[in-house]
């Protein structure tokens, strides 16, 4: 069975973005020691999943730091014409829902799916399909926002696996879903 797993930063009140999408208040931070362990973590799974929004964020960055790792982005929005032409050999638009996804992206051979974006995190936790996440806590109250968790039909419990505060002052936590 393929598992969902998460790797995110949020601020101290939730938000992974600002209501359009920006991140600038990310790219503010102060630079901290490494990755945070986002590469070994990438290295660890088998492609990546993400939301439109997240999607355009990123395709605004510098640089493209997915590699050839498959990526699908799920949207009702945007079309393979939408996809850049550099990026079309990794990156697919998919319609489907979570747990369609997963079980397709199972028959191609993924065991790990690397799950991103605010919203797409909340749908999969909601069709328990998230196995683990990593949430880097930043220290800043933006307010308002994109965020990461929201209204649940029933509790989701976590066990908090690992703790650690980074040399800028970021809190990095690891909870498995039960």
């Amino acid at each position: 069975m393929t598992t969902g797993h998460v790797f995110m930063a949020m601020s101290l009140d939730g938000f992974v973005a600002r209501p359009d999408h920006a991140i600038d208040w990310l790219m503010k931070q102060p630079e901290d020691d490494g990755d945070g362990g986002f590469f070994d973590f990438f290295a660890s799974v088998d492609g990546m999943v993400m939301g439109s929004g997240t999607f355009r964020t990123v395709l605004g960055f510098d640089e493209w730091v997915y590699g050839d790792k498959p990526i699908r982005v799920m949207s009702h929005a945007l079309t393979r014409e939408d996809i850049p032409e550099a990026r079309r050999s990794s990156v697919e638009v998919t319609r489907q829902d979570p747990q369609a996804l997963m079980d397709m992206v199972e028959i191609e051979g993924w065991t790990r799916a690397y799950i991103d974006g605010g919203a797409l995190v909340h749908s999969f936790l909601r069709a328990g399909l998230i196995a683990d996440m990593t949430i880097t806590i930043i220290p800043i109250l933006l307010g308002q926002g994109r965020s990461l968790f929201g209204p649940l039909e029933r509790d989701i419990d976590l066990k908090l696996e690992h703790a650690e505060k980074t040399k800028a002052g970021f809190l990095t936590t690891r909870y498995r879903v039960l």
